[in-house]
Parts: C-alpha cells; sequence; structure tokens
C-alpha cells in the first residue's frame, strides 16, 4: 500500500487569519438631530394644511371650501419648500465640519 504524506503548514492562509478592525465606529446612521427634524416637519406637513383649510373656510372665505383648499395647498409646499432649505443648510453644515476636520488633521 502507498501511504500519503501529509503537508502541514504552520502559516495561517487569510481565511484562518482573524483580522479585527482596529477601532470600532458605533455612531447611529442618522444623527438624532436629523430625525428630530424629519418629525417636526411630518407634523407640521399633516397639521398646518387640515388647520389652514378648517379655519379659513368658516371665518376668512365665509363657507368657499375652494378657496381654503387653495390656501391649504399653498401651505403644504412653504413646509415642504421649507423642509429642502433646512435640509440643504444642515448638509452644508455638515461638509464645512468635516473640511474643518480634514484641515485639523493635516
Amino acid at each position: 500500500m502507498a501511504t500519503q504524506r501529509r503537508i502541514i503548514s504552520t502559516e495561517k492562509t487569510h481565511l484562518d487569519q482573524d483580522e479585527q478592525p482596529k477601532e470600532s465606529n458605533i455612531t447611529p446612521a442618522v444623527p438624532g438631530s436629523v430625525i428630530a427634524k424629519l418629525l417636526m416637519f411630518t407634523f407640521a406637513m399633516v397639521t398646518f394644511p387640515i388647520g389652514t383649510y378648517f379655519l379659513t373656510k368658516d371665518f376668512v372665505f365665509r363657507g368657499n371650501s375652494t378657496f381654503a383648499g387653495a390656501l391649504a395647498a399653498v401651505v403644504a409646499n412653504v413646509v415642504l419648500i421649507g423642509y429642502v432649505i433646512v435640509a440643504f443648510n444642515d448638509d452644508k453644515s455638515e461638509q464645512a465640519a468635516e473640511a474643518e476636520k480634514e484641515k485639523k488633521s493635516r
């Protein structure tokens, strides 16, 4: 019978090596301030147009629901544009903070 020789290597292959990351990043994917702004604008998007409709229908436009609905649509667009502006400004401030951090690290 033929005998087989087993080759035993003392080196670990890339599959055997347990490489751990040097530092762990446990920060949340979305900052809490962004979630708070989103919730605030969600609340405004639900309540402001509906409140505008019912308040202006009876008190301002004296029962004319067409004008009250149009004003509610305008208010919804104002809330939406406000959210976009806040989101762009927040993104600009994050980019400025990263640039400042990069300058300090050099």
